[in-house]
């Protein structure tokens, strides 16, 4: 799965010279946590956030009113207030290299860019959720098992092998580490197959289930 099978295409956006009142009231409006700042040619130069908005604005034990607070607001730019350093992605990066770069970096988005840097997209923690709900097929109801196979060629096959002869049909398997280098941890969901018959299946490769249900 790519960056572009999950962005929100021509995300809502501000530019530097904005205002942070302006900033606020477009987040409220369109219902976001974010904003990429482009420049006229709509190429990213930074990004503003929620955080960012609460940061910049006095505290709660202020003196001023509303309208003075309102004022100071209207008054400060975007420009002053925005993440200048931003990472970004493509629409032909994978998912989870996305998802990794939000990981290492500690953000939780990636505005989306093609050649001069210009904004196409926006790819969110929200969106690779729902990208990891998509990959392990969460709602279609299934058997959910959790096995420790040997990290040789041809295991996987065998397991799937004997899964449809049991008349199972796979709809979703993820692997990933299993603590040593010869073995890994598979995830399987599989459609039209009893508890018992995935396991008898999954068993009879020399596998031990670590966990069973349906789901």
């Amino acid at each position: 799965m790519l960056v572009k099978d999950v962005m929100t295409e021509n995300p809502v956006t501000i530019s530097a010279g904005a205002s942070v009142l302006e900033a606020k009231e477009l987040m409220n409006r369109n219902k976001v946590k974010r904003l990429p700042v482009v420049d006229k040619s709509g190429a990213v130069v930074g990004i503003i956030t929620a955080s960012d908005l609460a940061n910049a604005s006095p505290s709660s034990a202020t003196s001023l009113d509303m309208f003075e607070l309102g004022y100071l607001l209207s008054k400060l730019s975007v420009e002053k207030t925005m993440t200048k350093s931003v990472r970004t992605t493509t629409e032909l990066e994978t998912v989870e290299e996305a998802a990794r770069l939000m990981s290492d970096y500690e953000i939780s988005c990636l505005p989306v860019v093609v050649k001069e840097n210009i904004l196409v997209g926006i790819v969110t923690a929200s969106d690779l959720f729902a990208a990891f709900i998509d990959m392990f097929n969460t709602r279609t109801p299934g058997v959910r098992a959790v096995l420790v196979a040997r990290e040789v060629p041809g295991e996987l096959a065998k397991i799937s092998a004997a899964i449809a002869e049991k008349g199972g049909n796979i709809v979703s398997l993820v692997t990933s580490k299993a603590g040593d280098f010869e073995h890994r941890k598979v995830t399987v969901k599989v459609s039209d197959i009893s508890k018992d018959a995935l396991a008898a299946a999954i068993e009879s490769c020399g596998v031990e289930v670590k966990d069973i249900r349906s789901n």
